[in-house]
């Protein structure tokens, strides 16, 4: 016998959102027990990178705790897993017959182009998609009437955010009479201090049945001590959990990278806001309580709200204005294939040693250790830029396309030349030395920068500047870099060429013995 449902709502496993936009609207179309909720584990969608295995264990657990949510509520739930989203969607209406399916935009650009584009003459039946609310842009766009060849800058994008939502606010002015507290923002982590862990929860008996299945996968990474939050509760905890425990020093340390320590005072909350068992406002307002209440001082309270009310929302905001054209981004014609070491950790650079198995082991490193190790040492290497944007997509438990395309090929590698940053981010060993103690236990030197024991990251960031001296020269931001090259006579020119060449062609050759 069919079942029947007047109205199914279709919701995405990264839009797992405590009260969402969809339920609403769906009742004012029909009663609760003519409404289905329906959820799908795209084996194609699982299967599109070689996953984290923490992030697939995160996902299917948490889409199988939200539907158990949904039916405690009161809904009908038809969970299933299917080839791909089309064949559970054609699966579903099938078996429950409905008149209408109702979806939130998809996050992501092919999912939302799909939906508007091929999902209705695919299922024979009304659809109804409506907008995407687990972005404040999604409510107010900062600049309407964007263009598409003007620069636009975070900071002044992140000002008209804390104004509209009224966020850390004094009137007109920002609390403190400051906006950014960036420069406060910089120390480097005492060799003394010992950050509080972030809060781990216990598998329960369903998430322990998802990690036995995901543990003989051939996906990336280690499954081992999984102790991510799956439900809405959990996440909040954890939130509270990083407000009363790591919060007060997360400014002082936000640029900080330790060996002994990966997480520091970061508040491991990005797995969860962007699948939404939290909510970028829940964030906001929990920091700003925390201010309030003497808890966190300024710098710290705001360093967060600045990494989710501006850099989150900025990179959403410039994903879809610049899909799809971004993909083929390359401004500096880079084709090196990504290193084998990237994917095993294997890496005599103490650096890109710890980060890497960090990696493997959790899916996460914090975001100075991404862009000044990972994505520094990719543009210096001249790492094909979607070689990179896929390993990251793949490796990190955080990672789906809106996130990481802006970040990874704008902010990361400046392959979008420079619409993102104004100026690519990249450095030499000095800037690791000063922000961590990776170079304390390093085979390399970071003082030099040619020799047998010189760190790769000197001969590689001087023979960049060498190789693209004329247009580094022109960029007002990164010209005062280029001057240090008057210090290089021409000999030294010509032993870091030589070194970097010798270097980036081992590495390619490691990477297709590999292959």
């Amino acid at each position: 016998m069919k079942k029947q449902a007047s109205t199914s709502i279709w919701i995405l496993g990264d839009q797992l959102l405590e009260t969402h936009p969809a339920l609403t609207y769906s009742h004012a179309l029909a009663a609760p027990d003519a409404t289905c909720v329906v959820l799908i584990e795209s084996d194609s969608r699982f299967a599109r990178h070689p996953y984290h295995k923490k992030k697939v264990v995160l996902l299917k657990s948490a889409m199988q705790h939200y539907a158990e949510r949904l039916r405690q509520q009161g809904y009908s739930v038809d969970y299933r897993r299917a080839p791909n989203m089309a064949a559970g969607l054609r699966g579903h209406v099938s078996d429950y017959q409905p008149d209408r399916i109702v979806a939130m935009e998809a996050s992501e650009y092919a999912g939302r182009k799909w939906q508007r584009e091929r999902m209705k003459a695919l299922l024979g039946v009304s659809v109804e998609i409506i907008p995407n609310t687990q972005f404040l842009v999604g409510t107010f766009d900062p600049y309407p009437q964007s263009q598409p060849d003007r620069h636009y800058l975070m900071e002044h994008f992140y000002r008209k955010m804390r104004r509209h939502f009224d966020v850390l606010m004094d009137g007109e002015q920002p609390v403190g009479g400051v906006w950014n507290y960036d420069k406060q923002n910089r120390r480097p982590y005492p060799r003394n201090a010992v950050a509080p862990a972030r809060a781990r929860f216990t598998p329960d008996t369903r998430t322990t049945n998802i990690i036995e299945a995901v543990k003989t996968s051939d996906a990336f990474g280690q499954i081992e001590e999984f102790a991510l939050a799956v439900t809405h509760e959990q996440a909040a905890a954890a939130l509270q959990d990083f407000i009363a425990q790591r919060l007060a020093r997360f400014g002082d340390y936000e640029d900080a990278m330790a060996a002994r320590d990966g997480q520091l005072y970061h508040s491991f909350l990005s797995p969860y806001l962007n699948i939404g068992l939290l909510e970028p406002m829940q964030v906001i307002r929990a920091a700003e309580a925390a201010y309030a209440a003497g808890v966190a001082p300024i710098n710290a309270v705001e360093g967060l709200i600045r990494q989710v009310l501006g850099w989150r929302e900025f990179i959403y905001w410039q994903y879809w204005r610049q899909m799809p054209g971004i993909l083929n981004a390359n401004a500096w014609n880079a084709s090196q294939a990504l290193p084998e070491f990237f994917w095993t950790g294997e890496s005599a650079m103490n650096c890109m040693r710890h980060i890497l198995r960090r990696v493997r082991q959790d899916g996460y490193v914090h975001h100075i250790e991404r862009l000044m190790v990972l994505a520094n040492f990719s543009t210096l290497a001249g790492l094909h830029p979607i070689s990179v944007n896929n390993w990251f997509l793949s490796t990190f438990v955080d990672a789906y396309e809106w996130v990481m395309i802006p970040n990874v090929l704008g902010m990361g590698l400046n392959a979008d030349g420079g619409k993102i940053a104004t100026k690519p981010y990249i450095a030499s060993a000095h800037y690791i030395k000063r922000m961590s103690d990776y170079c304390a236990n390093c085979p390399f030197d970071y003082a030099k920068r040619t020799g047998n024991d010189a760190c790769p990251f000197n001969f590689l960031y001087w023979n960049f500047l060498i190789e693209h001296e004329e247009r580094l020269r022109a960029n007002p931001r990164f010209g005062p870099a280029v001057l240090g090259l008057r210090n290089i006579d021409p000999d030294e020119r010509k032993r870091i060429k030589q070194q970097a060449l010798d270097f980036l062609h081992q590495l390619g050759m490691d990477s297709k013995n590999e292959q």
